[in-house]
This record gives structure tokens, sequence and C-alpha cells, in this order.
């Protein structure tokens, strides 16, 4: 599909970008894309354009290089899922100087990252491709992108679900691949084509977005781990009942809002007549289990337990790979402006609790859980989540910290119950309802209380921003949808609450607001 563009010729706005001072190279380099690419869609003067843009590559600068062949990636992705169509074809006719550049190397520099990137769209060259990288000793990320970019689907082993953001990182145990093994053999052929799509978009999406960065500002930085990422999670051991009584009176039932009451070992809800399991600290208010149906009070502890122990180390491994990477992409991290201590530092000075309980909203596997326990106190603190793994690393973590799982859209507590919430790094994962999660943290927050809250912004950058879209998680298949600052205060807003900071480069978002 293309998009109709009028404006200046492509060979004058090329000249004027090939020409350009450097303090006005990214505008003309912008104008150029504008006239043949459009939000993942190539214009209609695309396909003629191309030639004169490979032919560009032997007049252009080093410094501008790079920015030619993401172009040509841009539109020789256009067209996918279709392979080899007349746009892409016509990009490919340009692979004997994509590859001697190649071979000019190091690896290590923006242009190469581009022209892996470039490369990656041209499965029916992959051996010629691999072979010409091969004397640059690729790093394995690196190469495993390249490699599983050039590859085709063999639905009788589909490779899907473990390649972002490179098929090298995704070090699994024998349990944890058997766990996605039983998954795959659940989908459907369509489901399986729409996945393996969807991941090769998204390595398209990864690869691009790295290069992008690169050919700007230079080569992208890696940054430490955070302290303890990466660790055997310690066993989640029990907290007796007695925890979660301390908050009998502000607990909500998630199917009726109303009242639950604690008999024994059994936390029920009276007007529903269900239970809800609790098992190694943690209290399940997602699935209550009808008493009409359950006759002993261990059933619902035994589902709970059978749960936690699915994917046990998918919370390490989220805090170790994929944490880093998604704020890479999302955030445009490439140049570790926004590190570990960056994150912490900022919760610890912005939260300010009033009396009451404090809730980490969608702890995840306790990376923050912990920073926001050090400033107010373990056993002041809740996390909620809806991810069993994940909670079971944070209970590892935080062995005093009681868990519930629970929605936050549906936040299981009363009114004004709590005197500080933080949601960081998660409000992107149900974009479509932030607004509501936003307006429960404001109902279940106290006045004066501090919520903090970090998310991603669109970059406003028409390429970058292609590329954060370009990702298509579980929590929104559709493809990433991230947020602007107007939304964002406008929704604070609604839910009765004033922004008291607003801040973070690249596109990462850091506010603190107070409930009025």
């Amino acid at each position: 599909m293309s998009v109709s563009t009028t404006g200046p010729a492509v060979a004058e706005l090329l000249t004027d970008f090939t020409t350009a001072e450097p303090s006005s190279l990214e505008a003309e380099f912008q104008r150029l894309v504008a006239a043949l690419w459009h939000r993942g869609e190539a214009t209609g003067r695309a396909l003629t354009a191309v030639p004169a843009l490979v032919a560009a590559l032997d007049q252009a600068g080093d410094d501008r290089k790079g920015h030619l062949v993401i172009l040509l990636g841009l539109l020789a992705e256009a067209e996918y899922p279709v392979v080899g169509g007349p746009l892409n074809a016509a990009v490919r006719e340009g692979l004997d100087r994509y590859l001697d550049l190649l071979a000019e190397g190091p690896k290590d520099r923006p242009l190469t990252l581009a022209l892996l990137y470039l490369l990656s769209h041209f499965p029916g060259d992959r051996d010629r491709i691999l072979a010409a990288a091969a004397p640059l000793d690729l790093d394995p990320a690196d190469q495993s992108r390249l490699v599983r970019g050039l590859a085709s689907l063999d639905h009788d082993d589909p490779d899907i679900g473990r390649m972002w953001p490179s098929p090298s990182v995704w070090d699994l145990s024998a349990e944890d691949l058997e766990f996605h093994r039983q998954q795959l053999r659940a989908l459907t052929t369509a489901q399986i084509t729409t996945n393996w799509e969807n991941d090769t978009r998204m390595l398209y999406a990864y690869s691009g977005a790295m290069a992008y960065w690169a050919v700007r500002y230079g080569m992208p930085v890696d940054l430490p781990p955070a302290p303890g990422t990466g660790e055997a999670p310690a066993p989640a051991g029990e907290l007796g009942i007695e925890t979660f009584t301390q908050y009998a009176d502000v607990l909500r039932c998630t199917g009726c809002s109303g009242s639950v009451e604690f008999d024994g070992e059994i936390v029920r809800c009276p007007a529903c007549a269900v239970r809800y399991p609790i098992a190694l600290g943690i209290l399940d208010l997602s699935d209550g289990i009808s008493e009409a149906t359950a006759d002993l009070p261990h059933e619902a502890t035994a589902n709970l337990l059978a749960k936690l122990a699915e994917m046990p180390s998918l919370g390490v491994y989220y805090e170790k790979v994929l944490r880093p990477a998604y704020l890479r992409i999302a955030g445009a991290n490439w140049g570790g402006a926004v590190t570990p201590q960056v994150e912490d530092g900022y919760i610890a000075r912005q939260i300010r609790p009033v009396d009451g309980p404090v809730l980490d909203l969608a702890c995840g596997a306790g990376r923050w859980t912990t920073v926001v326990a050090a400033a107010v106190g373990q056993e002041r603190l809740v996390g909620v989540d809806m991810g069993l793994p994940m909670l079971t690393v944070m209970r590892g973590k935080l062995p005093q910290v009681p868990a519930v799982r629970g929605s936050a859209l549906n936040i299981p507590f009363a009114d004004a119950t709590f005197g500080a919430v933080n949601c960081w790094n998660a409000l992107q994962a149900f974009p479509d309802d932030a607004a509501d999660a936003i307006a429960e943290v404001g109902r279940v927050l106290r006045p004066g209380g501090t919520f903090t809250l970090m998310t991603f912004l669109f970059d406003t950058d028409p390429i970058a921003r292609h590329y954060q879209e370009s990702h298509y998680f579980p929590s929104r298949p559709e493809g990433q949808l991230l947020f602007t600052m107007d939304e964002l205060e406008s929704w604070l807003s609604d839910a009765g609450m004033s922004i008291t900071d607003s801040s973070g480069p690249g596109t990462f978002a850091f506010i603190t607001a107070v409930r009025d």
C-alpha cells in the first residue's frame, strides 16, 4: 500500500540532504523521508526514487550514509508481510553496494548497525548475506537478529515468542522451554503465522530503532544491571493470614466490590459466596472459587500453588533481559540517560505518604517494591499485580511484604485506603485502559497522598515512533500504544490529582501527583 504525497521533486530533496550543513541535516532528512514514507507505508513516489537513494550512497558523506540506509530499510519493510514485492525488490537491487559497505566494517559503527537492519529484509539472499557478515564476528545479539530476520517460517517447528530483543538472549531452563512448547501446541496455523509475522516486525523495529539512534547520536551504551538483577529468587515463604487481616476493613471482593471476611484460614465474600485462596504470602483476589463447588478449604490454595509453579524463572528473566531492552525501545534509552540509580532516586525523593498503608501497584517482580520498602518500611507496604510468577519473585525479595493478585483496573481496596501509591513502568501494559487505572489510583489514594508514576511517551520523531508502535507484546497484540503528556495530565486531573513534578529524559515520563 502507498500513500499519496505532493511536494518538491525527490532529486531536489535528496540533494538538499546530501549537501546539508550539519545543523540542518536532520531537518532535511525528515523532508526526504516524508516524501517517500509515512507511518509504515510508502508514498507513490517511493518506487521510482529507490535507484537514486542507492546511487546517493556513493556521493553521501559518512555522516549521512547511515540515514539513507535506514530509509531504504523502511521502504524494504513497507510491503511486509509480503516478501519480495516490487518495492522490496527495487531496494534489493542495491544489495552489492550494501554488502560492500558492510565489508568495510568494523562491527561497532553506526553504519554497520544500519546495514544489518536493511539486510535482514532479504531472506532470499540469506546465505550470501550471512557469508558477508561472518568476517565481522558480530555480537551474539546482532548475529541472532540477522539470522532470524532472514529465516522462513516452519509451521512444524515455529520459532516464535522467544526472539525479542534478540534470540540469543533467550537462555531458558528446560522446564520453561517445555512450558513454552505446550503453549505453542495450542495455537492454530493462522495464529502461528500471525505471531511469526509480529515477531519479525518486532525484530525489525528493535534493530531499526537501535541503528537510527546510532546514526544520529553514536553507538548505544550498555548499562550495568540493577543490583540483584538476574539472581535466582529466594523461596517465597508463607505469611500468616493475620498479615492480611490487618487489611480486613479495606479489602474488597473483585466480583461485587463488597467487603470480604476472614473465617479462620479462609478469605471469603459472603455476598458472592466465593472463597479466595492464599498461598506463599499471596492472596489471589482474581479468581474466586464458588463455595457450592469447593467443598474443601485447601482446594483453592492447591490450585493457586499449581499456578505459582508455572514459568518460575520468568520474573528473574524479565528483570535481567526484557526490562532493560524495553527501556531502550519505549524510552529511547539507547544512550543510557536513565540508569537504575536514576529511577530509584526519583522514587525515594518523591514518595511522601500520608497516614495509611502504601501500595506498589503492578509491582511485578518487585524491582521497585524494594525501593518503596526502603523509603516507607515493609510493614506498611502491599504489592498488587496480576502476574503470579512475578509476585512469587517479589515475595522472595521481600518476605514481610504481602501480595495481592488483582487488577489495576479494579484495585481490590476501599476508597481512600492508601497514603501513597507507586506505579512504575507499568501503565503502558494496559494503555487502552490507562485512564481507568489512573482513576482507580485516585479512588484508593487518601487526600494529600502521593502518586509516583513512570511510563513512556510517543516519540515526536516519526521514524522512532514507528519503531515504538511496531512492537506487538502479549498485553496488546495490535501494537504498542504509548501516551502523550497532555493525555496523562488530563487523566490525573480527572482523577482528582495535581502534578507536583514532571520530568524525564528521552520519552520517559517521571511524574509525581498529589491527591487533592
